[in-house]
């Protein structure tokens, strides 16, 4: 008789008891109390009376609230974290939805405040500088005073407020409850979202065609329900920027993130002019490598012919990571390790679970929570990578408070995209065969490519999705080829996109959560992509120190001020060609 393989080690699940023991749990209905009484002691001490407030009384009035957003960010990450553990469970979704109601009813209590500081003139703030107190909030008051120009009447923003839970949060829990019910028959089994496109970097040719024509077929028959959803947001959007005065539909987005149009735009068109000698260049090549003149779509993630298509534990996985963060910075390491030690991660790939990955930030007196469906891959270990980056850099910034510890999306996929480079060295420090390092270059030019061009393609679909929403509503087919044009022009002619490829924009959850989030991932691409060749050149003494004090630093900076001690300055014309040649440079070594 052969010998039994041994069990494999049970993933971790994340333990939510650092918020609360449970939903009815007693210090859970204290907290809710406790919000109660301060959003009600709040309005009654300072509505109406901002403007007559003095420097040391207005810094008093910033702490107060301060600890209410922090109050009502640990009830809200609790119940989010619930509902992503398995959004198919009816409690869950019942008390997420619960919770967000009390949230917004509580929060519509203090909206007045950071209205009432938009109110203030330039000059009345300028005669309270110097005050210590004060000038501590003074990041979060530049941050507050930028949404100043589109700022609408009290009682416009409270309408807006309190119809959120019913409007926008409604239609994005709508989605997520669908995508997370899917099933797609492969073979004879039904799989999850996660589960079934993973199938498509197999190594096998039939079971990833097979894989792609299964969700193709799935997400056709879900078409409808995907285009009312997306209809209704963009108009939804669309409403509230006209109201706002917004420039673009892209424009709300930028000035959440603290950037210029004109940066993104430089972004945007700088990628966009690469096409032909980053994505174009590389499918032509891997193409080549498969014999063929045109790769299927569900062929663009294979592993290059004769990969051995490693598969890694989760100890592996671990060490790697933790190890190549370690040679790096040894603090940065000892952050990361606990994340490991203690259950703040959920790892295994379960029915109902959120698909993706991310790392939820929580609160400061709390700790982040990641979420990854792991499931061994070289691709899964990059995602761990990248979501432990967010990780320690949500820790390190904690420390700034409620008000002042995020980040703009644009700087938050910093750390995140790092932590994902330092990995990738590694794993080619390590590796000694020629043939095996060639494809782990190969594997990291198309993450970066699904990073950057993906990305701003991404971003494409939406401008011009939004854009053409403002003549009227959209017809699922529109949206499709919407889609195919954009994916077209970004991936090249060495792409066959064929068949039911067209309905694959449906599944995409930023489109849904957070319009044009994903330029934020080219921009960190690019950004650390400079930033680690300025780290390799070694011309900037106490690197390691410098980059540890930019996490720390939260939302108190801005991306100039970040950049400055690096030497980098993402306003410049060839900051992000820079950043792009990089990925180039993997190409050419490639070719040769």
């Amino acid at each position: 008789m052969a010998a039994r393989k041994p069990a494999a080690k049970k993933l971790p699940e994340w333990d939510l008891s650092d918020f609360y023991a449970a939903p009815d749990a007693p210090s859970l209905v204290k907290d809710i109390a406790r919000a109660e009484k301060l959003c009600g002691d709040f309005r009654k001490a300072y509505e109406g009376k901002v403007v007559s407030l003095t420097a040391d009384a207005l810094a008093r009035a910033i702490r107060e609230y301060e600890a209410i957003q922090e109050l009502l960010g640990k009830l809200g990450s609790y119940a989010q974290l619930r509902f992503a553990k398995n959004m198919s469970n009816p409690a869950n979704a019942q008390f997420y939805q619960n919770t967000q109601e009390k949230i917004t009813s509580l929060s519509s209590q203090t909206l007045f405040f950071t209205l009432s500081i938009n109110k203030l003139e330039d000059s009345h703030l300028l005669a309270m500088r110097g005050n210590p107190a004060l000038e501590h909030y003074g990041p979060w008051l530049r941050d507050v005073r930028t949404f100043r120009p589109y700022q609408l009447s009290d009682d416009l923003e409270k309408l807006l407020h309190e119809k959120y839970v019913a409007g926008r949060a409604a239609w994005t829990r709508l989605f997520d409850e669908t995508i997370t019910a899917l099933r797609f028959p492969i073979g004879k089994k039904k799989l999850t979202e996660p589960q079934a496109l993973d199938l498509l970097s197999s190594k096998d040719a039939k079971t990833r065609k097979s894989a792609a024509l299964a969700i193709g077929k799935v997400f056709r028959e879900k078409a409808p329900l995907f285009a009312l959803i997306t209809n209704t947001l963009a108009k939804d959007k669309e409403i509230e920027d006209q109201w706002r005065g917004f420039k673009s539909p892209i424009s709300s987005r930028n000035v959440s993130n603290y950037i210029e149009d004109e940066v993104v735009e430089a972004l945007i068109s700088t990628v966009h002019k690469n096409y032909p000698r980053l994505s174009h260049r590389y499918y032509a090549l891997k193409a080549k490598w498969f014999g063929k003149k045109q790769l299927d779509y569900w062929d663009r993630n294979a592993p290059l012919p004769g990969d051995a298509d490693r598969t890694y534990t989760w100890d592996a996985a671990k060490e790697l990571v933790l190890d190549s963060y370690g040679r790096f910075s040894p603090e940065l390491a000892a952050l990361g390790k606990r994340f490991f030690e203690r259950p703040w991660i959920d790892a295994p790939v379960q029915p109902g679970k959120s698909p993706g990955a991310f790392a939820h930030p929580t609160v400061p007196s709390v700790h982040p929570y990641l979420l990854v469906n792991f499931q061994g891959k070289s691709r899964d270990v990059m995602t761990l990578a990248h979501e432990l980056g967010h990780g320690v850099h949500q820790v390190l910034s904690a420390k700034q408070g409620a008000l002042l510890c995020d980040t703009p999306l644009t700087l938050a996929e910093t750390a995140s995209v790092f932590g994902e480079q330092l990995t990738f060295r590694e794993m080619v420090r390590r590796e000694k065969d020629a043939k095996r390092r060639k494809r782990l270059i190969a594997s990291k030019v198309e993450d970066m490519l699904n990073t950057v061009v993906r990305q701003i393609a991404f971003c494409e679909f939406e401008k011009r999705l939004h854009g053409e929403r403002r003549q009227g509503e959209l017809a699922a087919e529109r949206i499709c080829d919407i889609w195919m044009n954009v994916q077209s022009e970004s991936l090249g002619p060495a792409i066959r996109l064929s068949g039911d490829y067209r309905y694959f924009w449906t599944y995409i959850p930023h489109f849904i959560h957070t319009p044009f989030y994903v330029y934020a991932y080219a921009f960190g691409e690019c950004l650390v992509n400079s930033l680690y060749a300025v780290y390799e050149k070694g011309k900037v003494p106490g690197f390691e120190k410098k980059y540890l004090a930019m996490l720390e630093a939260g939302g108190t900076l801005r991306h100039k001020e970040l950049l400055k001690p690096f030497g980098l300055d993402a306003s410049r014309p060839d900051f992000w060609q820079q950043g792009l040649d990089i990925i180039s440079g993997f190409i050419d070594e490639l070719e040769a």
